[in-house]
């Protein structure tokens, strides 16, 4: 059978969904499961035939014009049909840079030439759904694909971008992934050794590395429609001694919600935040839900958190507790600061 030349002919479509995962709290302990690091990068789905190449998000966006050099090297390599499951992720000094990937997401095709020579993108490779003779191995256990993933990865070709992330069947081995999952890393995957690739399901099983740091409360939203609180604004002390904005928490139980309130509403006074602030109002809030309420320094809680991105929390917190027991003051960035050096296990995938 002669290769495809054209993306129309591959034997998986261009919109195939990724497989996804379900959030679980534990590492699955029966026998069966691979175990891989959940990279903190885009989810991508690459497709080449011929000199065709194409790239799409798991939301099925297309992503080739925002990483043209990774277009550029998949057609250098040897390989002329394929279709793979993948991490687009921009290498930096402390592991991968998450940031610099959303700054790829731009309307200037100038800005994004700009960025692509800067900050050039990788591959992370963690699955093969597509073999270079244009069969899909979709339907075939996974144990069957990583090992045409990992012939794929050794064919001739650029292997300084395109990268094979590393697997264990040992569960031990993935809970150390776990404990020192930071930054690149977003957590553990577990994928059913014997299990099909099923495009859409929940099929995996991800655990996620969840940390906390003790925040400042140095503003509130109220609930939309409501006179009682919706949300906190979280504060951290930055090294000029001034209190940054670094997010939010909106886990407030409807029994506290009422006297936290009058709490907080006892507290208010301007600035609040001292350093970064709270954004202003967006054309999607609306008059009451857009406004903060600044208040002074005085309540601490310790919040569950993810990530961090450019000095914030990337998404919203969980309130774990508050802290009555700890002064504000030593609430400071140092708890949120990544480490100088990556883990191990980031620093050999990309082989630094």
């Amino acid at each position: 059978m002669a290769a495809p030349s054209s993306l129309a002919e591959l034997a998986v479509p261009l919109d195939l969904e990724p497989m996804e995962a379900k959030l679980v709290t534990e590492l699955p302990e029966d026998e069966g499961w691979q175990f891989e690091p959940k990279w903190d990068g885009f989810r991508c789905l690459a497709f080449r035939a011929g000199d065709e190449i194409d790239l799409r998000a798991k939301s099925g966006k297309p992503l080739a014009r925002y990483f043209p050099e990774v277009v550029a090297f998949l057609r250098r390599l040897k390989t002329k049909c394929f279709a793979v499951d993948a991490e687009l992720a921009i290498p930096h000094d402390h592991g991968l840079s998450f940031d610099a990937l959303q700054q790829r997401i731009h309307p200037a095709e100038s800005r994004i030439k700009k960025l692509a020579a800067e900050t050039p993108a990788i591959l992370i490779l963690f699955d093969m759904l597509l073999d270079p003779k244009n069969k899909s191995l979709l339907s075939q256990p996974l144990a069957k694909r990583r090992r045409a993933l990992e012939a794929f990865h050794r064919s001739p070709g650029d292997d300084e971008h395109l990268k094979l992330s590393p697997y264990t069947l040992d569960r031990k081995e993935a809970t150390r992934w776990l404990g020192r999952a930071s930054g690149s890393l977003d957590g553990v995957i577990a994928k059913r050794r014997e299990g099909p690739y099923e495009p859409g399901e929940r099929a995996m099983l991800k655990v996620k590395h969840l940390r906390t740091a003790d925040c400042v409360v140095g503003g509130f939203r109220y609930a939309s429609n409501s006179k009682q609180v919706g949300s906190l604004l979280l504060g951290l002390y930055n090294a000029e001694g001034k209190l940054d904005h670094v997010g939010f928490t909106a886990t407030i139980s409807n029994a506290e919600r009422s006297g936290l309130t009058k709490v907080l509403e006892a507290l208010v006074a301007p600035p609040g935040f001292t350093g970064n602030a709270p954004g202003g109002p967006s054309r999607w809030s609306t008059e009451r839900s857009a406004e903060w309420q600044p208040v002074r320094p005085k309540i601490v809680v310790e919040v569950r958190y993810d990530h961090v991105s450019g000095d914030r929390f990337r998404h919203g917190t969980k309130l774990v507790r508050f802290r009555p027991d700890k002064a504000p003051k030593q609430c400071t960035f140092e708890q949120i600061v990544p480490a100088k050096k990556p883990p191990k296990l980031v620093a050999t995938m990309l082989g630094t």
